[in-house]
This record gives structure tokens, C-alpha cells and sequence, in this order.
């Protein structure tokens, strides 16, 4: 196994700049291209993030730590999002996220003793147990599954302007997209 927390909080706390850095000052064309129907753009990524930082990483974590195996995960809807037409900028985003993240990451550090707490155990609805390293764990590789998707998306937008130079661009061959 290789988690450990300290590693986990070097990704959970750059995620923010990350995002920043690449996404602040983008024309709309970058942040609202995707890879067609029923995929997300940069700025629907950012707000799903929001979503789940506000209602999955640290409820279902807080849940682990005080209750155990004695009751299950709160639900998480990961398209609510979605749901809501709101006129939010990507500026306003990225700042939400980056003040929602700071605060969760506090708390994970106050809440999460490494040397005992990785192997409590939970339930959750669909997986049945699972433990806190692997909620954490799956957080970090969230925020890179979700990084990723968006240079995915942003590729995906000169797919045909590249040419004939599409078939040495790794990212223009990947298949499986969400």
C-alpha cells in the first residue's frame, strides 16, 4: 500500500492552484467545449468538484470516524451540479472551490489520526465496507481523474484542426471518455 496522508494533502491542496492557474482567464470557447453529449465541460468539472466538497469527501469521512460501520454513507449526487443554471463565473468557481478545499483540508488534518484512524471501517450502499484510506485515497485520485478530464475536453476541441498529427496525440486517442 502506498496512501499516506501527508502525500494525499500534497494533491488535495495544489488541486485548487492547479485549476486556477490553467483555467482563470480562458476564453468561453475552452471552458465550455466538451466531448459531446452527456459530458462535462472545465467549468461543469469545477462545479461538480464544489458539489462534492461541500457534500461527499467530508460528510461521508466524518460519518466513518464518528459512527463506523454502525450506519451507512450519506448519499452524494454527483450530476447535482448539473441541476442548478446558475450564472456563476469560472473566477467565482475557482475561488469557492479553493475556500471550500482549504477548509475541508483543515479539518481532515484535525480529524484524521494516521496512526489509527486509515482502518475504520464504514459501509457504503453500493462498495459495502470500506475504509478511510480508501475515501481518501479516492479523493486524491478524483482530483486527477478530474484534471485530466479537462485537458481531455480542452484537446478534444482541436481534434480536427490537428490534422494528421492526431495519430501521435495520445490524448485525441483515448477512449472510454465520461
Amino acid at each position: 500500500m502506498n496512501f499516506s496522508v501527508n502525500e494525499a494533502v500534497e494533491i488535495l491542496e495544489r488541486t485548487p492552484l492547479v485549476l486556477n492557474n490553467y483555467l482563470l482567464g480562458l476564453s468561453t470557447g475552452w471552458l465550455e467545449c466538451n466531448e459531446g453529449d452527456d459530458t462535462w465541460n472545465a467549468d461543469e468539472v469545477v462545479g461538480h468538484l464544489i458539489e462534492a466538497e461541500r457534500n461527499n469527501w467530508m460528510p461521508r469521512l466524518e460519518v466513518m470516524l464518528q459512527e463506523g460501520d454502525q450506519n451507512s454513507f450519506p448519499p452524494f449526487d454527483r450530476f447535482a451540479h448539473l441541476k442548478s443554471s446558475s450564472e456563476t463565473s469560472i473566477e467565482q468557481k475557482l475561488i469557492e472551490f479553493k475556500r471550500v478545499r482549504t477548509q475541508n483540508v483543515t479539518k481532515l488534518r484535525e480529524l484524521v489520526d494516521p496512526d489509527v484512524d486509515l482502518d475504520v471501517k464504514a459501509l457504503h450502499p453500493v462498495f459495502g465496507e470500506v475504509r478511510v484510506r480508501e475515501l481518501l485515497s479516492t479523493w486524491v485520485v478524483h482530483d486527477l481523474t478530474h484534471i485530466a478530464q479537462i485537458n481531455r475536453v480542452m484537446a478534444e476541441r482541436y481534434r480536427e484542426d490537428v490534422g494528421p498529427w492526431k495519430q501521435y496525440l495520445g490524448i485525441l486517442k483515448e477512449t472510454g471518455r465520461r
